[in-house]
């Protein structure tokens, strides 16, 4: 398989990566056809996923503008994936031009397209770390050195915690990273489920299958089990829901939504 230019040295092209399969959901070219083809299989099971992907963007930035007209201007968000339109600097930045953002991936072709497009940018960097490992992300000296963390700040957990198993601790890792966070800061946050995909569990669990077997499990959980991660904070109305019920721009966008744009759930919340 030839290596693309843009591909960085010292990573296996032949093993799909879950935020390359998003990209191609989402239309980006930054991915490869092992990553195309571990997502079409997927798509078998629920043709749906570039409506839920899509969702999930929109729900995103409308989460990156209540916070930054709610006063927050400064986000770290972990599992920012490869860059695509509307990311959360330009959201943020075009509400504010001192807004600050650090993105955090473990994905090499994230961070490194991540850096080609932050090249300029002094108020946002990406640093490669991991979610399951808190403080090698609170105690990263770019990420000390842009925000801080004594002031408010937005923690985006954007489709990411669906990815971490509970052997490995979700519930503590965010509590780690919201322990660290001033009063006043938010979490921002979307999740797989079963609730909402208009399909039967079974169905849906032929794609949860396919995630299974490269090796990247899709953990889905139940709104109640999503909410545990939301302790220490105030939800922001109207609370956890689908993705297109989240202040959606206009009354009479649900209607027009697909059906599976409601697969899953998102939230936000302030903590006291």
């Amino acid at each position: 398989m030839e290596r693309p230019a843009w591909a960085p040295q010292g990573i296996d092209i032949s093993v799909p990566s879950v935020s390359r399969m998003y990209d191609f959901y989402l239309g980006g070219s930054h991915n490869f056809e092992v990553d195309r083809e571990a997502a079409r299989k997927a798509m078998e099971f629920m043709p749906g996923l570039p409506k839920v992907m899509q969702a999930n963007r929109a729900f995103m930035r409308r989460a990156v503008h209540y916070a930054t007209t709610s006063g927050v201007n400064q986000f770290l968000d972990i599992g920012s994936g490869i860059p695509t339109f509307g990311n959360v600097h330009e959201v943020a930045q075009a509400d504010d031009p001192e807004a600050r953002i650090a993105y955090v991936d473990h994905d090499p072709v994230a961070v490194a397209h991540s850096q080609a497009v932050l090249e300029g940018n002094e108020r946002a960097v990406v640093v490669a770390a991991d979610l399951r490992s808190p403080m090698e992300i609170l105690e990263n000296p770019e990420i000390n050195a842009l925000l801080d963390l004594d002031k408010p700040v937005a923690l985006l957990l954007v489709a990411v915690l669906h990815f971490i198993e509970d052997a490995d601790d979700p519930y503590g890792a965010v509590a780690e990273l919201s322990e660290a966070l001033a009063p006043g800061s938010l979490l921002v946050l979307t999740h797989a489920s079963y609730e909402g995909i208009p399909l039967s569990q079974e169905e849906a669990g032929g794609t949860v299958g396919v995630y299974r077997n490269i090796r990247n499990p899709l953990v889905m959980r139940t709104r109640a089990e999503g909410s545990r991660f939301f302790e220490g904070y105030e939800m922001v109305e109207p609370g956890l829901v689908s993705m297109p019920d989240w202040r959606p721009e206009s009354p009479g966008v649900r209607a027009q939504e697909d059906p599976f744009a409601f697969s899953g759930f998102a939230g936000v919340g302030r903590k006291a």
